[in-house]
């Protein structure tokens, strides 16, 4: 009788347990993300890889999502596609996640069809790809700021704004995302008034850019805008074309944006400008810049600057809790729910880590232009937000 009532005991608290297991499978928020870790993209993907988790994991300590908590869950896909799409399959088919990031437009645009018709998953990126940022063709996904064409168009109205009718060229990279946001740009230079003059085109990291140059020298333009590069061959570009005497004002959109930019250029840095939607954080008086640097301070004690791919990842964290919040209250925490949630977001409040956000076909086309200060080697405001319609 009393082995009986000992198995019985057991029993009842392996029962327990079982079920204290599945209610907290239950109250647990899965968001999966591949990034670029290793690889040429590693530069930029381990800060963009810390920006997602530190959003996610600081809602966790102000209480989660309504009292249940975010398992971030990442794999390293090395910034090469096949790797990246096993590793996107294989998190999808063990964890089951409600969300996912990817690390490339390459992984996004592979992956659309699957996510629209068979995960139903909200899903962002690294790219500000104006094809992924699409409610039509890809409700599920949304880009955490201004595409990249829109990014251009932040650009050219600064651009006409300030020298009405100036010269233009565009110098972007033989890849997707080079080319992504050049006939939108076309057509915003027509819209604008300002005379393309050329465009260049080159590989990613090219050492011998001349001709490209040389080009640039016989048509002389007021402005230069790059785009598909982080580093190579900006600097030789720039370098080349002061060579020449050219004073040519060039620019950048976001990855073009980096602190590391400057650091590079050096001397040759003065005057030029970038594209960002997201503060620095250098910017200590905006207070999710604040709340970033003690977390930091806390959780990562040697770490002591973040670039502003951590700024897009960190944004992206902010999103996805957003969203996770309203499809959770509406009681529809799916798929479904968190596209709803996010075609919802309207002022968003991000801290002022952003402008107030309000989502337009799946993006947030709001940016600011920045320009580089040598002296301090970093980026300071030239203009106040600037939407682009």
């Amino acid at each position: 009788m009393c082995l009986t009532k000992l198995l019985t005991k057991i029993m009842i608290c392996v029962l327990c347990i079982l079920c204290a297991g599945v209610a907290f499978a239950q109250g647990e928020i899965k968001v999966g993300a591949v990034q670029p870790i290793t690889g040429r993209f590693a530069f930029a993907g381990v800060n963009i890889n810390a920006g997602l988790e530190d959003a996610l994991m600081m809602a966790n300590e102000a209480g989660g999502i309504n009292g249940k908590k975010i398992k971030y869950i990442m794999e390293d896909g090395q910034y090469q596609l096949d790797v990246a799409i096993a590793a996107f399959k294989r998190i999808m088919s063990r964890d089951n996640p409600m969300i996912m990031y990817g690390e490339s437009t390459g992984l996004g645009k592979a992956m659309a069809p699957e996510i629209k018709d068979r995960f139903k998953i909200l899903y962002s990126s690294t790219s500000f790809s104006g094809e992924l940022a699409d409610a039509a063709g890809n409700p599920f996904i949304f880009v955490p700021g201004p595409t990249y064409a829109d990014m251009f168009g932040v650009l050219l109205k600064y651009i006409a704004k300030e020298s009405p009718g100036a010269k233009v060229a565009f110098f972007y990279s033989d890849t997707e995302f080079g080319k992504d946001p050049i006939p939108a740009a076309r057509e915003m230079c027509k819209k604008l008034k300002l005379d393309l003059v050329g465009e260049a085109v080159a590989q990613v990291g090219a050492v011998d850019v001349t001709s490209q140059v040389l080009d640039l020298k016989r048509k002389n333009p007021d402005f230069v805008i790059f785009q598909g590069f982080v580093v190579d061959p900006v600097q030789t570009v720039i370098k080349q074309c002061r060579d020449f005497g050219m004073k040519t004002k060039f620019m950048g959109t976001f990855w073009g944006a980096s602190k590391m930019i400057i650091d590079n250029l050096g001397p040759l840095a003065e005057g030029y400008m970038a594209v960002n939607p997201y503060m620095y954080w250098w910017n200590e008086d905006v207070p999710m810049i604040k709340k970033i640097r003690e977390y930091s301070q806390k959780v990562h004690p040697k770490v002591a600057y973040r670039d502003n791919s951590y700024m897009q990842g960190f944004m992206t964290g902010l999103i996805f809790v957003e969203c996770l919040k309203k499809a959770d209250k509406a009681g529809q925490l799916n798929g479904e729910g968190l596209v709803k949630a996010l075609a919802s977001i309207k002022d968003f409040d991000s801290g002022g880590l952003s402008a107030p956000y309000t989502i337009n076909n799946n993006k947030f086309p709001v940016a600011r232009v920045w320009k580089a200060n040598v002296e301090k080697k970093i980026f300071e405001p030239v203009s106040d937000w600037i939407t682009v319609e």
